[in-house]
């Protein structure tokens, strides 16, 4: 099925397009779309949930930090990782994963040369992204509930980034225990500690708080660089 889309672009569409990206286990199936508002030399690449619990590039989660991030001046690309939508090859537990997402990163180093990296994740796309962040070389990062405890991901022996970087955790998630969300951002060196957002009364999916996930993102993306070009230059 992935034969339906089109190549990857040479340069970064002007307006939405899904296309397959050639990855290191097949075909992935990948979405570009461009910012919505105002611009910035900044493209953010976007990680979704589990592969085996149904997550995908459409989860509303992914959607509403794709959205927050256009509206923000940043041109955004979702994939669906191995073995998920379009994708081809076979779930590997977060390794294969990485190199999906290494794969999306290069062409958008590609077709957006110079722009600043921004890499985000929902859940398991947050620990791939964390875990490649240093490596890839992101600028900033955007963690919604990290899996820092349990269900097997190992965050002990990340190398944690220099850039910005927002973690935003529902005090209500019923799959991530908030707690040890919090006990972990706290045990992290002070000059490598992100910006931690609680929210209240709010589940691991933010049903019913997605336009607040949206808010808390884009208040705190506005001031990392780039800023957003004056109007008119």
């Amino acid at each position: 099925m992935t034969d339906l889309l089109p190549t990857a672009p040479e340069t970064f569409p002007d307006e939405t397009l899904s296309f397959a990206l050639a990855g290191p286990a097949g075909k992935l199936e990948c979405e570009a779309k461009p910012a919505t508002e105002g611009h910035r030399h900044a493209v953010a690449v976007i990680c979704h949930p589990l592969s085996t619990d149904g997550g995908s590039m459409h989860n509303k989660v992914v959607t509403m930090i794709e959205r927050s991030l256009r509206e923000s001046g940043v041109d955004t690309v979702i994939f669906n990782f191995r073995s998920v939508g379009r994708s081809e090859g076979a779930f590997d537990s977060g390794h294969g994963e990485s190199d999906d997402l290494a794969a999306v990163v290069a062409w958008a180093r590609k077709v957006r040369p110079g722009a600043k990296l921004w890499l985000a994740g929902f859940s398991f796309g947050s620990y791939v992204t964390l875990r490649n962040a240093v490596a890839l070389g992101a600028d900033g990062l955007i963690s919604i509930a990290p899996p820092a405890a349990g269900r097997g991901w190992d965050f002990a022996p990340i190398e944690l980034p220099a850039c910005p970087w927002l973690v935003v955790m529902g005090d209500a998630d019923e799959i991530v225990e908030p707690q040890a969300v919090y006990d972990w951002v706290d045990s992290l060196p002070e000059d490598k500690r992100p910006e931690l957002v609680k929210m209240e009364e709010t589940s691991h999916f933010f049903h019913r708080r997605l336009m607040d996930l949206r808010g808390v993102i884009k208040h705190a993306v506005k001031d990392w660089p780039p800023v957003p070009a004056p109007v008119g230059a």
